[in-house]
Order: structure tokens, then C-alpha cells, then sequence
């Protein structure tokens, strides 16, 4: 006989009204005249007012072990599972919103470690951020061949030997997908502190990457690319 294998029910708390815990109440009290319980009685009343709080601990309790037990719907113990955790980063004062939060916090308690571009890219992608990063390889004679600099080392296109000094080998360009244009606004600048064209380089990113990077690497922002495209005014409100 086959059997379907079937998921398993979500362990969800029990969520009991005040009205359960005052039955259970009244059921355990002696019997006798003294004891009236039915109807609107004194007694019958008092025991609904205080069991109607007990259904609000049990409520609060299932609050906790159902939503502020998990990193990812946490709201009320957020702070405590950010102090735990070493947050919020020195990075990133602007994660300000719950979802942001949430972000870090799961980035910091699920995150492994390494050095290499990937995975430099993949934690800008958790973070929201779509870049590049590209590293640089100096020509070596009796390593490199002569007139043999278009081999490629990645599917980006990029050369994989350049002329250059042989400290090229320690910088990683970071490019950004998307880089806000912001231009000076008479409204809001101030003349001759505010540039006329700024880009909106994602700076708590890079500050990140400096701490986590190699210890001997770099890092360049690269602007190349950057343009307004079809509207000279990108970015203006």
C-alpha cells in the first residue's frame, strides 16, 4: 500500500479567549451556596474581568513565540535581536525601516564570509545594490604574452593582463548599476559648498566593503558610464 507523504501542520500556539480561562475558573472553585455560579452573579463577573486578562497574557505569549521568536517578523524585541547581534552596523545609520532592519539583521546572522568579487556582489545584491566589481592584472614579461592582451579571465569582456604598474593587482573597481543623478537646486543648495552635479554613490555600502575587504585591496568607485541618458535633468525632483 503506498502512502502520500503529506507537510506537516505549522506548530502554531493555541491562542485561549479570556472566556476558556474563566470556565476553567469557575470549574475549580468549591461547591456550595456560598459559591454561586451561574447567571450574573457577583462572583461570575468578577472571575470574566480577571480571566479576561489572562487572555491577554496568553495572547501576548503567542505574540512572542509565534512573530518575536523569528529574526524575520520580530518587531517588538527587534532592538534586543540587533544587540545580539552587533547592530545596528556603524555602516548604515539610514536602516531605519523595519523591512531595512530585518535585512541586516538576517545578513549579519546568516552571513559565512569570504573575500572573493562574487561574493562581495552577492551581499550588495542582498542589500539592494546591483554592482560590479572588476580587478586588474599587470603585464609580466615571461608571463604574459606580448601582443596576446584580449584574453579574457571572466565573461565581462574585460582584458585580463594591462600595462601598468604591478600595484594594479591591489584595486577592485566598484561600479554601480543605476547611480542617482543629483543636481544642484536653487531651493534647497547652497552656493559654492553644494556641486553643481553630484552622483549618489550608495556610501554606506563602500564604507561595508572597507572593513570587509581584502586588508591589502583598494577600492575605486567607478563613474564610467554614468550619464543622464535621454533626459538631461535625471534625478531632479
Amino acid at each position: 500500500m503506498s502512502h502520500s507523504l503529506q507537510t506537516p501542520p505549522r506548530d502554531v500556539h493555541v491562542r485561549r479567549p479570556g472566556s476558556d480561562y474563566t470556565q476553567a475558573f469557575i470549574d475549580l472553585m468549591p461547591q456550595g451556596q456560598a459559591w454561586p455560579k451561574r447567571g450574573e452573579s457577583t462572583l461570575v463577573e468578577t472571575s470574566e474581568g480577571l480571566c479576561e486578562y489572562w487572555g491577554f497574557v496568553d495572547s501576548r505569549a503567542a505574540d512572542l513565540l509565534e512573530r518575536e521568536s523569528d529574526p524575520r517578523l520580530t518587531i517588538e524585541l527587534l532592538p534586543d535581536w540587533e544587540r545580539a547581534f552587533g547592530l545596528p552596523d556603524p555602516c548604515f545609520p539610514t536602516a531605519t525601516t523595519i523591512g531595512q532592519r530585518h535585512a541586516m539583521l538576517l545578513l549579519q546572522m546568516t552571513l559565512l564570509g569570504a573575500q572573493s568579487r562574487a561574493f562581495f556582489e552577492w551581499v550588495a545584491n542582498w542589500l539592494g545594490y546591483s554592482i560590479t566589481i572588476e580587478e586588474y592584472a599587470p603585464f609580466m614579461a615571461g608571463v604574459s604574452s606580448a601582443g596576446d592582451t584580449r584574453m579574457l579571465y571572466d565573461d565581462t569582456g574585460d582584458f585580463r593582463w594591462y600595462i601598468g604598474p604591478p600595484e594594479m593587482r591591489f584595486y577592485w573597481s566598484i561600479f554601480v548599476v543605476g547611480v542617482e543623478l543629483i543636481w544642484f537646486r536653487a531651493a534647497s543648495g547652497e552656493a559654492g559648498v553644494d556641486h553643481h552635479l553630484e552622483f549618489g554613490f550608495p556610501t554606506e555600502f563602500i564604507c561595508l566593503l572597507e572593513r570587509w575587504k581584502p586588508a591589502h585591496t583598494v577600492i575605486v568607485p567607478d563613474y564610467t558610464g554614468i550619464g543622464p541618458g535621454t533626459d538631461p535633468m535625471a534625478g531632479t525632483p
